[in-house]
């Protein structure tokens, strides 16, 4: 039941701050600068407040006060800078506080992640494409925030750790944050011209959920290599060289996005005893890349070579990043934890 409560803000989360940016805050004169300063403290403080975290605790308490934090973000008149600070690091605590809590009661499992981290993507859509819905989107996280500290404390698992550690974890560490941040790269220096219209922006939103949703269950059924091996070539030729054309752009992007919750979790096996950071960490990759990813211009051949060894580069940092004696598949208990 909290997993979904969280997933659920999640949604509302992203949804309120994009509502903030294009609703009280559209018109202003330096909203790109606005739009920048958010985008750094909800994503690159994410590793701090994951420091903060493991060392703290209190993830419920913390996500439901990030959670109010956001909806007095966008209620309350305040000035431009104080209001992009204000939801920008109620962001970042939400996102490493209730990521945190489905981690640890994830059981072991990359599902858990997946269907936590997909609802983020419709909610910057809704946010964006209807910032009038805002005020019912922050009652609504209000009551979210409430319900995050009622509902009944989730079972703690027999077995806390994910699985066994891959056989370098501080080698998995630096390449899967190095992937998320050149996934990101990929990610966004890519166009999609036949995305002309809300229904069709919503459309490849639903793409995106879908892949993060199915990656933790794809995860869980094969093995994190196997599911890396079925969805990165895919995506890289899709994305590559069909992202003129809807259908295979779309099916692209949903086997893109089938690695999201796998990277995580395998972040999450080579750091069992940090949560907050591990998926702080994987937060903190994705902005930087998404801005180098802005400024590449290049097309033909020059452009499809970098998309192609950015997608090369991530699934061999899975397949490196795999634990040991193990096929990435569920949980994996040791004999000193029977």
């Amino acid at each position: 039941m909290l997993l979904f409560v969280h997933s659920a803000a999640h949604l509302l989360v992203d949804a309120v701050c994009a509502a903030a940016l294009f609703g009280p805050l559209k018109g202003q004169e330096d909203l790109t600068a606005l739009i920048l300063l958010y985008n750094t403290l909800a994503f690159s403080t994410q590793c701090l407040v994951g420091l903060a975290a493991d060392r703290i605790g209190k993830h419920r308490i913390s996500a439901a006060a990030a959670m109010l934090c956001v909806a007095a973000g966008f209620f309350l008149p305040l000035p431009a800078l104080l209001r992009v600070a204000l939801i920008g690091l109620g962001n970042s605590v939400f996102h490493v506080a209730a990521g945190t809590e489905t981690m640890i009661n994830s059981g072991g499992k990359a599902a858990p992640l997946g269907v936590f981290v997909a609802p983020g993507a419709i909610g910057i859509a809704v946010g964006t494409l209807f910032p009038a819905l805002g005020p019912v989107l922050a009652g609504l996280l209000i009551l979210a925030a409430a319900a995050s500290l009622l509902v009944k404390a989730p079972v703690q698992p027999a077995v806390k750790r994910p699985g066994t550690a891959p056989r370098s974890p501080l080698a998995a560490v630096l390449l899967l944050t190095a992937a998320v941040s050149v996934r990101a790269v990929g990610g966004a220096s890519v166009s999609f011209p036949w995305q002309t219209g809300p229904l069709l922006i919503l459309l490849a939103t639903g793409c995106v959920f879908a892949g993060k949703f199915a990656g933790g269950f794809l995860c869980d059924r094969v093995g994190a290599g196997w599911a890396a091996w079925l969805s990165v070539p895919l995506a890289a030729v899709l994305i590559t060289f069909c992202e003129a054309w809807m259908a295979p752009s779309l099916l692209g992007q949903f086997a893109l996005n089938l690695t999201m919750p796998i990277t995580l979790w395998l972040l999450y096996c080579a750091m069992p005893k940090n949560p907050g950071f591990a998926f702080g960490m994987a937060a903190s990759a994705l902005w930087p890349g998404t801005l180098l990813g802005k400024l590449i211009h290049l097309s033909g051949p020059s452009r499809w070579w970098i998309l192609l060894l950015c997608f090369l580069f991530g699934l061999f940092a899975i397949l490196i990043s795999l634990p040991k004696n193990s096929t990435g598949r569920g949980l994996a208990r040791s004999r000193s934890e029977f």
